[in-house]
């Protein structure tokens, strides 16, 4: 009965005093009017081994209605399925802003290769001069007023960066249980009121969709002060916050991730490679997420049906309200990704498959193959040489 007195409790604490993370209204800001002058824009895309899903992706940044003026920095890291020579071609076909495609070479030790690509594709940007530059993943989608939106919403609001959270494709079975939940657990752990207000310690973006003013980035050592960061986006954030930037991060709405996780085994990859990175690889912190995804998530069904079967009413009682809390907090992240409610009453099921892929994520770390994506592995910060 206290246990699941103390789960209640703690949904109580996270419905009213954890940034209302339940609510999906933080949505990119409405022009007031349109700019006096559109700053020129820089787009910088790293890309590895993304053949499958750039024909969906890159005609769109092609497209951009942008008035000011625009240059796309494809950085072809390293792949080997011809993802640099696609996208010249697809340049050609559909025209647009200048695009250009270069490659860094391999990344040196105490750099992801993300952030090599990036560093480069960056350089090539400040030889144009741009006020801003907008980093965006291969597999991200922008409708074609996306970079016009983000740049009038940075300008009105005086932002550093501004941060969209792709729409994840929720197509497949597995993609509708585990991706609202995905965005969920994120706005959970950084709730995005917080993000946007000044004086707030919070600070993450959503790596697919960043634009971030060329100043800000010089003034936080973007990206040479995160180069080791597998979690970039969140590392970025905090590197722009720490540096006096005020950031702004949302839910998207014209943006879209194209990339597909049909299987368990894809969203499995997705989570492991970076979970235990989250937790800075300590074993007390994942001592107590574990605890913690137990207590939140797991305690109430089970308390409920505990306490039917044993007579026990507080037990049940408690246990009942938590997962209703839990529940309704969950609606409107499905209603978001259009989703039927009735999954909300299965987020612990969820959540105990994230436990699962945490706990998993710890185990390929310590066999020496953690944090791998795309034929590379990286180790911890600590192992890594600084070479700067």
């Amino acid at each position: 009965m206290w246990i699941a007195a103390g789960s209640l409790a703690a949904w109580l604490w996270l419905l009213l005093c954890q940034g209302f993370f339940w609510r999906t209204d933080v949505r990119l800001p409405s022009r007031a009017r349109e700019p006096e002058s559109w700053p020129s824009v820089c787009v910088v895309v790293p890309a590895r081994d993304e053949a499958a899903v750039l024909p969906a992706s890159l005609p769109s940044l092609l497209a951009q209605d942008y008035p000011g003026r625009a240059e796309i920095f494809l950085i072809d890291d390293g792949s080997s399925d011809g993802t640099g020579e696609l996208a010249r071609e697809l340049a050609r076909r559909h025209g647009g802003p200048a695009l250009t495609v270069d490659s860094p070479g391999e990344p040196p030790a105490g750099w992801t290769g993300k952030l090599w690509a990036v560093r480069h594709g960056i350089a090539l940007a400040r030889a144009r001069g741009p006020e801003f530059l907008l980093l965006t993943d291969a597999d991200i989608a922008h409708a074609p007023d996306s970079l016009r939106e983000l740049v009038a919403a940075a300008r009105g609001g005086g932002f550093d960066a501004v941060s969209l959270m792709a729409r994840l494709r929720v197509e497949s079975v597995w993609e509708r249980l585990v991706v609202p939940a995905f965005v969920y657990f994120f706005a959970q752990l950084y709730p995005f009121r917080r993000i946007g207000r000044k004086g707030s310690r919070t600070a993450a973006a959503a790596g697919g969709c960043v634009l971030l003013r060329t100043e800000a980035a010089e003034r936080a050592r973007i990206p040479e002060a995160i180069r080791h960061a597998v979690i970039d986006d969140v590392a970025l954030a905090r590197a722009v916050k720490g540096g006096g930037g005020h950031i702004w991060l949302g839910l998207a709405e014209r943006v879209d991730s194209v990339r597909p996780y049909p299987r368990l085994h894809d969203l499995w990859r997705m989570v492991s490679r970076s979970a235990y990175a989250q937790l800075r690889h300590s074993p007390a912190l994942l001592l107590g997420t574990v605890l913690g995804l137990a207590l939140v998530y797991l305690v109430p069904p089970s308390a409920l049906v505990a306490g039917l079967v044993t007579g026990t009413t507080q037990a049940a009682v408690c246990g009942g309200l938590a997962w209703l809390v839990m529940a309704g907090t969950y609606a409107p992240m499905l209603r978001y990704y259009g989703q039927p409610l009735w999954l909300a009453p299965l987020l612990p099921f969820t959540a105990f498959l994230y436990l699962l892929m945490t706990v998993d994520s710890a185990v390929q770390h310590y066999r020496g193959r953690g944090a791998a994506w795309k034929g590379r592995t990286y180790a911890r910060p600590e192992t890594v040489t600084d070479e700067s």
